[in-house]
């Protein structure tokens, strides 16, 4: 509406839209026709209208005008009228679309952000656990005694001396003339002033002195003194205490008590898991003086831990879908986080033997499952203190390096610690979501092993331990597996087994027949040794005997079941259950 000078209105209205183009967006929504004018909807006028065709020139043809001169015309809907009550030409809100579309592609985003937290917890778990552990041997543990003074002793309090007015007194002013003697300028009210200052220091540090001396017998004094004393005695005796009953757990460990074995195994590697708090991975420790050797149970980490999606994509149809990962990449995620918590635990136990106690290590990781009874063993190792010395357990340098064709993942077979875990001949399970077990290498189970309780490196050991007491030195292995082994060995003279010697042990449930002996008998010719040893946990046949017992086989000695068992407590003190 346009105004006069004097404030009342002429009676013509002017109608202004906020941008060019604002009705033919309008009409749009309203169902218009596409054949309007452009121009005509941009200025406000409709189609083939013409400018000053109104009474006023300003409003379109045929509008009546009001009694105050032309009326306005109308404007279009406002912004209220614009919102999300004006359905489209299918009857269905497109700003309302629009939203909705907005909102599941948010929500879409927000979901794919968790699964992609998850993939970097995992990428996190697997640097942690790489990490190398420190050793907690006996040396480690070692508690060391400070004394503290007593807080109102200073230094050399009781040999305080009293102070001098020597140490307080300003230098004296030089002489005025460098050929008199030195002379005081009695005037200088500059000396003068450091002189009363250098009097009242001196009188307070005496007077402190004195008070110092004077207190140090009162009896309040005397009792904290004393208090401080005995705390400090006690402290001392507490330290000393402690180092004193971990040198006797040092002794009992040297003298492959299980008790103290298994208490250093577990310390150490309880404290190999303080790299990963957060994904608890307890491991338990079984000691077997017969052949030292150390059965570790590992207790695996869920198989949720592992993310099974990649994130989330938005459907055209506007439903949210998962996108899953492939099962080989998820089991190999999982592996590779097994390998190291495995590899983890054998670096502790290996760090922590210090005077070489053990000769092995057998590691079993067990997945458990609340839905399901029994364990499941993933992975299983069985390592000699050899094959410890020579694999370096964890990567070297860095322990965690991502590549950049292979994100955060990588192949099973390039995986550094399957790799090392795999040369140590470790079992591991192919697939573990789909719940495929394999057989540990030894139980932990039994107080007292029978000899298919052990594994196949605890059965070698064993075997050499027994004939090399009996006198049977250079010791070499030729052939070993699950079930036994073939060596060859020298007897020095004047001993029980004296000569060249070809051993076969075996752990058989089955009785051993006779073209064993003659198998055995073919390899006493041509190792070029003077006789043949037949062991065994089992029996030998009625066939067997008798074929030992000809002159062609006499060479050939013969150690069932109950000799091992005998020859176990004879020679190593130690029992050996009764089993095949």
């Amino acid at each position: 509406m346009q105004y006069s000078a004097d404030g009342q209105s002429d009676g013509t209205a002017t109608v202004q839209f906020p941008r060019p183009g604002f009705l033919a967006s309008v009409f749009r929504d309203l169902g218009a026709e596409d054949e309007q004018d452009p121009e005509g909807a941009a200025t406000g006028r409709p189609s083939g209208g013409k400018a000053g065709d109104g009474p006023s020139g300003d409003v379109p043809t045929g509008s009546d005008p009001g009694p105050d001169g032309p009326e306005a015309p109308a404007a279009g809907p406002g912004p209220a009228d614009r919102g999300a009550g004006h359905p489209g030409p299918g009857g269905a809100d497109p700003d309302e679309a629009v939203a909705v579309h907005a909102r599941a592609a948010a929500l879409t985003h927000h979901r794919t952000l968790a699964v992609q937290s998850e993939h970097d917890r995992l990428a996190d778990l697997l640097r942690r656990a790489a990490l190398p552990v420190s050793a907690m041997d006996f040396e480690s543990q070692l508690r060391h005694y400070q004394p503290r003074p007593y807080p109102a002793d200073g230094p050399g309090a009781a040999d305080e001396p009293e102070p001098r007015w020597e140490d307080f007194a300003p230098a004296e002013p030089p002489a005025a003339d460098p050929e008199s003697g030195p002379s005081r300028r009695l005037l200088d009210s500059g000396y003068q002033r450091e002189l009363a200052q250098a009097r009242l220091t001196h009188q307070r540090a005496l007077r402190e002195w004195r008070t110092r001396r004077a207190e140090a017998g009162s009896p309040a004094v005397d009792e904290s003194r004393r208090a401080h004393e005995a705390a400090e005695e006690a402290r001392a005796r507490a330290v000393r205490e402690y180092n004193e009953s971990l040198e006797e757990c040092r002794r009992a460990y040297r003298l492959a008590e299980p008790a103290a074995v298994e208490s250093l195994l577990e310390r150490a590697l309880a404290a190999a898991e303080t790299a990963t708090q957060d994904l608890p991975a307890p491991c338990r420790a079984v000691f077997r003086p017969l052949t030292r050797t150390a059965v570790l149970d590992l207790d695996l980490p869920p198989l949720e831990l592992v993310p099974s999606l990649t994130g989330y994509r938005l459907a055209p149809d506007g439903d949210i879908l998962p996108v899953p990962r492939p099962p080989a990449d998820r089991a190999t995620d999982y592996l590779r986080l097994v390998a190291r918590l495995a590899l983890r635990a054998l670096q502790a136990a290996d760090a922590v033997d210090t005077d070489e106690i053990l000769a092995g290590v057998v590691l079993n990781g067990w997945l458990r499952d609340p839905a399901t009874a029994e364990p499941l063993c993933l992975v299983s190792v069985d390592a000699d203190r050899d094959a410890l010395a020579r694999t370096r357990l964890l990567p070297p340098g860095t322990p965690y390096e991502e590549r950049d064709d292979e994100g955060v993942y990588a192949d099973a077979e390039q995986d550094e610690a399957l790799v090392r875990l795999r040369q140590l001949g470790a079992a591991v399970t192919p697939d573990p979501y789909d719940r495929v077990g394999v057989q540990p290498a030894a139980q932990a189970g039994a107080t007292v092993p029978a000899a298919s309780d052990l594994s196949a490196n605890e059965f070698a050991q064993l075997v050499r331990d027994l004939l090399t007491r009996g006198g049977i030195t250079q010791w070499s292995v030729r052939l070993r597996g699950p079930a036994g082994l073939v060596a060859t060995g020298e007897g020095a003279p004047g001993t029980a087994l004296p000569g060249r010697w070809v051993v076969w042990a075996s752990r058989d449930t089955g009785p051993v027949g006779a073209e064993q002996i003659e198998t055995l008998a073919e390899a006493v010719g041509e190792e070029s040794a003077e006789r043949g040893l037949r062991l065994t946990t089992g029996r030998f046949t009625e066939e067997v005997l008798d074929l030992t017992a000809e002159e062609s086989h006499r060479h050939i000695h013969l150690i069932d079941g109950d000799g091992v068992r005998e020859l176990a407590h004879t020679h190593l003190g130690l029992p050996l259950a009764t089993g095949g």
